[in-house]
């Protein structure tokens, strides 16, 4: 037998095949280059899905401020355009905004994904609170979201399997059937496995340049795996004491650095000891939500005794679980973000005052670092004698420039330096 199948089964064959191959090829990056992806790797430096402002506008209701949602498309391909023009609305948001560039993504996304990331944020509803299932080491089960596209390519494997053997059995018959008219003796049948090496004899280059197509595909989705190693945006582990920010940062508007008292001294934040609880808790006894219960974690962790009102039992460690950890390669410094850069926690940590328990709500990756620092302006360099004379300097270099490139960015003054972070 030379081939495998006749001429219209060789036909229904190839459509599946390339189905299937193309599937395996772009399958991962179909989903990478989804709507959200797209979102989170280009929008959400600057703006978030809800009501709050980060570097942009919030996009709660987006569409139902705008002019239209063909303006929304011109305005994320590019705003300059619209600005240049004259289009009244876009004049307005610039100004609104304090005259801040917007990215011009006319040459980094296509019309097919300025349309997908307007559908996702059209889309967008606020997750609903979860309680997360604990697992071991204390991290939070990550919940599944949308197809799994190993799933979706496990299945297209079997259904063509299926379809094989069905054309191989279909095939078989028909040609027996020929064979009982001419008078022909019936042919044995022969395993797929023996077909297949026989077709491929026959066909070695067809079969190559299959070997390569199915090749790239598995290299491309080994990239896109390999390429979101270390990024835990969501993270969200569960504590041993449910401190709720939001009750504490949001409702009674204690300042971040009364527990973080390090964020404008010192390279971290530091983690505040349970000396800094019990200067309020020796007095608060009973929490708003969890009552007595979480409150008592803390005395015991101080050695407290509430009924006598003394230290009077050994003291034990609070295991709280790292939520932000960069990779240590690299070099990160809160004094000089916050006091020198004056970012507020937010650009970094998300809102956290409205989170009962911290996750982590940015990526924190070198791209979303670097793309910060082209937009930020440093102002603690106006009035910093540390930093008079780069200053001067910096703004001499610049004041031919069109006023709003005239902003001492963190780009401008070395910040994306490879030594700036690596060393």
């Amino acid at each position: 037998m030379d081939t495998l199948f006749n001429k219209p089964q060789k036909q229904i064959f190839a459509i599946f095949s390339f189905l299937f191959l193309s599937i395996v090829f772009s399958s991962n990056h179909a989903f990478a280059q989804g709507g959200d992806k797209i979102f989170k790797q280009n929008c959400a430096v600057c703006h978030s899905l809800g009501s709050n402002t980060v570097t942009g506008p919030g996009l709660k209701d987006v569409f139902t401020r705008v002019p239209s949602e063909e303006w929304m498309h011109k305005w994320i391909k590019n705003n300059n355009a619209l600005i240049a023009a004259g289009e009244p609305y876009a004049v307005k948001i610039f100004n609104d905004n304090k005259k801040t560039a917007m990215t011009v993504f006319a040459s980094s996304l296509s019309d097919d994904d300025i349309t997908a990331v307007m559908k996702y944020i059209k889309d967008y509803k606020e997750p609903a609170p979860q309680n997360p299932t604990s697992v071991a080491g204390g991290a939070a089960a990550p919940a599944e979201e949308g197809l799994n596209p190993l799933a979706i390519l496990i299945g297209v494997i079997a259904f063509l399997i299926i379809i094989v053997a069905v054309l191989r059995g279909v095939r078989h018959s028909l040609k027996n059937l020929q064979n009982e008219k001419q008078g022909l003796p019936e042919e044995e049948s022969v395993s797929a496995w023996t077909e297949l090496k026989q077709w491929i004899y026959g066909h070695k280059r067809t079969t190559v340049v299959i070997i390569l197509i199915i090749l790239g595909g598995l290299l491309t989705s080994g990239w896109y795996a390999l390429k979101d190693i270390g990024v835990y945006e969501g993270y969200h582990p569960e504590q041993p004491i449910a401190f709720s920010h939001k009750i504490h940062a949001g409702d009674n508007a204690i300042n971040c650095q009364y527990c973080h008292s390090g964020v404008e001294r010192s390279k971290v934040a530091g983690i505040p000891t349970v000396n800094v609880c019990m200067n309020c808790h020796k007095g608060i006894t009973k929490g708003p939500t969890t009552g007595t219960t979480e409150i008592a974690k803390i005395y015991e962790a101080a050695g407290w005794d509430p009924e006598k009102g003394e230290y009077n039992k050994p003291q034990k460690p609070i295991k709280w679980i790292k939520v932000h950890n960069l990779q240590d390669f690299v070099f990160f410094s809160h004094q000089q973000h916050v006091k020198v850069g004056k970012q507020e926690c937010a650009t970094c940590h998300g809102e956290v005052k409205e989170m009962t328990t911290v996750h982590q709500d940015k990526q924190l990756t070198m791209a979303w670092c670097i793309d910060c620092h082209r937009k930020t302006e440093v102002p603690g360099m106006k009035n910093n004698p540390y930093y008079e004379s780069m200053h001067k300097k910096l703004a001499e270099q610049y004041k031919n420039l069109p006023k709003e490139e005239q902003v001492i960015t963190v780009a401008k003054m070395g910040g994306i330096e490879c030594g700036k972070c690596h060393y």
